[in-house]
């Protein structure tokens, strides 16, 4: 076991965690009044907990950044009934990639009006429940699903659009999840033309509204840079369409992507710049262009949920193999393949009992059946961690459940909301019962 000697100060170690994390006694945490060690007794291991204040806060810092903009909540981070009544109560949109999520969404009273349906591939069942809801915009990402929406709409019916453009930016923090190249299998592109007639055919069909232009450059991005060279070829697109078409689009949705840290020291993107300079670039290219500033449309996902969640697993096994020692975790990568699919890095830590133990580099691995399946490499804990220990996770509220499988059916963690030292369930623990009602035939 390597030691470490100059481990993290616990001062910068709690920046990634929610603003309510407190330390009420050595070597354990609380988030949003409420001890994690006692919330992992109450619902068991592996649990996730959703700290509402934070999800709030985070809600309220976009709309000050952005006041005169749409603030969109991207629901494929996490979605819960709680997620969509918190985010519509702090006055955001939603934007949502699924039929399931869309649903979820307006039974849980959220305005459809005030829902944007994205995705590349879009099924006949989430175009029909998004007519049939009402959804307040739908983004165009092929030419094919154009006169399918067309027609599901019918000639005497009416929605809105927008088109998802290609700007050939390359921004994001892995290969996987760059989205604004012109090498992937989102939006229509600029450079070749496509996105030009796709727009054209639109304004073919009068019973489509074409209402603005869409991009989204990627995930983790760290650097204000990739958005302005977005607004400076989307407002060009925008007054090439004018010179063309005579069309002025009162929309411009820039995504979002925005980075956040997941460890102690990593960077994150400074909403405070990306909204100043967001605004005068945009200013000052639609005065160049000789067009009218189109509202800003903002869909921040990660950015939100993810600070405001925290895992917690208890320790089943403590591994020596040569000079690496593995800690074993109740959880994995059925409720976190991030590490598996990009690599990422966390920073685990040890709660619920204060340890005077030197410092050493463990890796924490998962249960399950796959030599992939790490939760954090080189993680640095105390190196008397044991079995029955717990470990806490954070920055684990975004692509963590939202990407959760059934890998096995080992059955999904609940999701705990925490404020005010109160804890309440959200979403409870998948069953066998649950799994085992889904599987109706010998």
């Amino acid at each position: 076991m390597t030691t470490v000697h100059e481990p993290i100060t616990a001062a910068a170690e709690l920046a990634v965690w929610p603003a309510s994390t407190t330390e009420p006694r050595p070597g354990d945490l609380a988030v949003g009044g409420v001890p994690l060690a006692e919330a992992a007794e109450r619902f068991g291991t592996p649990v996730y907990l959703l700290d509402e204040a934070e999800v709030r806060d985070r809600c309220r810092t976009y709309r000050d950044a952005f006041p005169d903009a749409d603030i969109v909540y991207a629901a494929k981070a996490f979605l819960c009934r709680a997620m969509a009544h918190w985010t519509a109560e702090e006055g955001l949109g939603l934007d949502v990639c699924s039929a399931g999520e869309l649903e979820l969404a307006v039974t849980t009273g959220f305005p459809a009006e005030r829902i944007v349906l994205h995705g590349n591939a879009k099924s006949p069942r989430d175009l029909d429940t998004a007519l049939r809801l009402g959804v307040g915009r739908i983004v165009i990402d092929s030419p094919s699903e154009i006169a399918r929406l067309a027609a599901a709409v019918g000639p005497d019916g009416h929605q809105k659009v927008m088109v998802r453009v290609v700007p050939g930016i390359s921004a994001g923090g892995h290969e996987k999840i760059r989205t604004g190249t012109d090498d992937q299998k989102f939006g229509l592109s600029i450079a070749d033309g496509h996105a030009q007639h796709a727009i054209a055919r639109i304004l073919d069909q009068p019973q489509l509204e074409l209402t603005g232009l869409h991009c989204h450059l990627g995930s983790q991005i760290t650097s204000v840079k990739p958005y302005l060279v977005a607004v400076r070829r989307l407002v060009g697109l925008m007054a090439r369409l004018h010179e063309q078409h005579g069309l002025v689009l009162p929309e411009l949705d820039l995504g979002g992507g925005h980075g956040i840290a997941y460890r102690p020291g990593e960077p994150a993107l400074d909403l405070t710049a990306l909204a100043r300079k967001v605004r005068a670039e945009l200013a000052d290219a639609c005065t160049t262009a000789g067009l009218p500033v189109p509202r800003l449309i903002i869909e921040p996902g990660r950015a939100i949920a993810g600070p405001a969640g925290i895992a917690v697993y208890r320790v089943l096994s403590v591994k020596h193999t040569g000079e690496h020692v593995f800690v074993a975790v109740d959880g994995g990568m059925s409720d976190n393949p991030r590490p598996a699919l990009y690599g990422v890095r966390y920073t685990p830590r040890l709660i619920g009992r204060h340890s005077t133990a030197d410092r050493a580099r463990v890796t924490v691995v998962g249960r399950h059946c796959e030599a992939g399946d790490i939760l954090a490499a080189d993680a640095d804990l105390p190196a008397d961690v044991r079995p029955g220990d717990l470990l806490a996770i954070p920055v684990a509220g975004a692509y963590h459940l939202s990407m959760a499988s059934g890998y096995n059916l080992v059955g999904r963690p609940p999701v705990v909301a925490v404020r005010a030292g109160s804890a309440r369930l959200l979403v409870r623990r998948e069953s066998l019962e649950d799994i085992r009602s889904r599987d109706v035939g010998l």
